[in-house]
């Protein structure tokens, strides 16, 4: 019998360099996004958590220009994807061509193929579009006509969507819901940023002038360090512990899966990094499951009949939840 060894606890240094990068990051981003400390920082935890991210909110309050932002303040490959109801499953995936020159049949990548890839108004695309990002989201590769591809590291979805106006949308499958790390919802900004925003964006864009902090390889180091991160039983026995509220909590007919809880935990640790920590802390967990549970959780009748919403009810289960004790 074998004894798997536990990874090394990131140093001071490796932290130090996560929170430098990270830090320039935000910031760059917060230079194009007035007033959204909360959504910005969840944007780059679940970059170094290794997930995606569900963008959900009216129209015109910056969904898609956040993700570009991240998208630019990467010095990596980006993608764009306009999710229409003809948008087809190769036009994501990519599709085989027959080559006359060679005879042979050839690989064409499709959009999918890219460090960063922002997927807008995914919720109008078909289902059968939708589910080409199944693979994609969940194992990092892409298999068409039998053969395997790789998808670059790292590599983050980035989509969004709009919750008000169904009309000619397709709402996303859970499957595919549970595949995306966090959802969050950028919100209308205070007036002092929208007046800032009107200072910034009144005359010239300045997502033009965003500059690249890191490369993807800079990406994978932080990515790598992040995993490094401590989380003991405890804090473990933690996510598992609020995992199982949802399951067995009377206003929720549909809990977290097993997926939530890894993305649950993974994210904690980016968060511990961030700042500054090489083990993560309850808080962490906390902070975080709005963000990571909400949306994986369908809300049984009688929650809907007393208007509970998924976020309070989780708010309610992490009041409710013991913390287990130790480190």
């Amino acid at each position: 019998m074998t004894t798997q060894l536990q990874p090394s606890a990131p140093s001071q240094g490796d932290l130090d360099e996560v929170a430098q990068v990270a830090g320039a990051l935000v910031e760059a981003m917060r230079s194009v996004i007035e007033g959204k400390d909360e959504v910005i920082d969840a944007a780059v935890t679940v970059l170094l958590a290794e997930g995606h991210l569900l963008i959900e909110d009216v129209p015109g309050v910056g969904k898609t220009m956040l993700a570009k932002t991240l998208a630019r303040a990467l010095d990596t490959s980006m993608r764009r994807i306009q999710f229409t109801p003809d948008l087809l499953p190769s036009d994501i995936t990519g599709v085989s061509v027959f080559n006359q020159d060679d005879r042979q049949f050839e690989f064409r990548p499709g959009a999918v193929f890219a460090n960063v890839v922002v997927g807008d108004e995914i919720n109008r695309a078909s289902p059968k579009a939708q589910s080409a990002l199944l693979e994609c989201m969940e194992e990092h590769r892409v298999t068409v006509d039998g053969t395997t591809y790789a998808l670059p590291h790292p590599f983050i979805i980035m989509a969004t969507q709009n919750p008000v106006e169904m009309e000619g949308t397709y709402p996303l499958p859970e499957a595919q819901r549970d595949r995306f790390m966090a959802r969050v919802s950028v919100g209308y900004p205070d007036a002092r940023a929208e007046m800032a925003m009107l200072d910034h964006h009144g005359s010239a864009s300045p997502l033009e002038e965003v500059r690249p902090v890191t490369d993807a390889e800079g990406v994978a180091a932080l990515i790598r360090t992040v995993r490094r991160v401590h989380a003991s039983p405890a804090a473990r026995q933690y996510v598992v512990d609020l995992a199982a509220a949802t399951r067995t909590s009377s206003a929720v007919r549909l809990g977290a899966s097993p997926r939530a809880t890894l993305h649950l935990l993974r994210a904690a640790r980016a968060r511990a990094a961030l700042r500054g920590r090489d083990h993560v802390l309850p808080d962490d967990v906390q902070a975080l499951a709005q963000a990571v549970l909400s949306h994986r959780i369908l809300l049984s009748s009688e929650a809907h009949v007393a208007r509970q919403t998924p976020e309070r009810v989780i708010a309610d289960l992490v009041q409710r939840t013991r913390v287990p004790g130790g480190r």
